[in-house]
C-alpha cells in the first residue's frame, strides 16, 4: 500500500481496481459519490461523474432512471444545473450496469478520476 493506503498514485489504484469483483467497484463508487456530495455538492458530483464516464445529460438522465430512482426527483438548480437528490446516487452505478456495456471501464474511470477525493476522504 502507498501513503494513502489505496496506492501511491492512480494508475497503481487502477491496476489494483482490475483485481475487484463488480459488486466492490459499485459499492465503492456509490460511497464515494456519497462522501463527496457530503463535502462538495451535488453539482460537482454530478459534473465528476458524467465527465469521467462520458454521460450526456441524456444519457446521465436514463441510467439514473434504469438504477432506479423516479426520473421525476431529477431537476435542475437556479443556475440551470442538472441536480438529483442526494440520497439516490446510489443509483448512478446501477443505472450504469443496466444500460452500458461497458459500465465497469466507466465506474474504474470515475472511482480513478477522484483518487484526489479518496485521499482526501
Amino acid at each position: 500500500m502507498g501513503a494513502t493506503g489505496l496506492s501511491a498514485d492512480p494508475e497503481e489504484y487502477r491496476a489494483r481496481l482490475a483485481d475487484q469483483p463488480d459488486e466492490q467497484i459499485d459499492s465503492w463508487v456509490a460511497e464515494l459519490l456519497r462522501d463527496v456530495v457530503k463535502r462538495r455538492g451535488i453539482v460537482k458530483v454530478i459534473r465528476d461523474f458524467r465527465r469521467a464516464t462520458d454521460l450526456s445529460e441524456v444519457e446521465f438522465e436514463r441510467v439514473f432512471a434504469s438504477g432506479g430512482a423516479a426520473p421525476a426527483t431529477l431537476g435542475r438548480d437556479a443556475e440551470g444545473n442538472l441536480i438529483v437528490p442526494a440520497i439516490t446516487l446510489w443509483a448512478l452505478p446501477v443505472g450504469l450496469r443496466a444500460g452500458l456495456p461497458d459500465a465497469r471501464r466507466r465506474l474504474v474511470d470515475y472511482l480513478v478520476a477522484n483518487f484526489e477525493e479518496l485521499v482526501y476522504v
